[in-house]
């Protein structure tokens, strides 16, 4: 039986709050042109995880999870200015950022752990 992958999930999840909200940016707010970059990076993070986790060597897997965090760090920034530009309320803000951080420090503590995993194969 295969046990879950937490970044998988959690991507995947995050990437399905972008699209909803990307709808909500689109209808209820008209705002077009923050909205789409934010559903680039924002669906991009599970994207790239998903290419890790299929990589053909270690170097993929780093490199692939590599351009994952930077679509979260990315994703952070357009929710901070989407919040202090009006279009998302403290609340909206709160849950999404907070799932958007969680994924950065995951991410980042699986670079962590597999360069440490590299370094002491070496």
């Amino acid at each position: 039986m295969k046990t879950e992958n937490i970044i998988q999930t959690k991507s995947y999840a995050f990437a399905v709050r972008i699209v909803l909200l990307y709808r909500h940016l689109l209808k209820e707010k008209r705002e077009f042109v923050l909205a789409k970059q934010l559903l680039r990076c924002g669906t991009s993070i599970g994207a790239n995880v998903e290419e890790a986790i299929g990589g053909q060597s270690r170097a993929d897997f780093v490199s692939k999870l590599s351009i994952a965090y930077k679509e979260a760090r990315e994703t952070c920034y357009w929710l901070r200015l989407l919040k202090d530009t009006g279009y998302l309320t403290e609340q909206e803000f709160d849950s999404i950022y907070a799932d958007s951080d969680e994924l950065c420090r995951i991410i980042a503590a699986i670079q962590k752990s597999t360069k440490q995993a590299v370094a002491g194969n070496s």
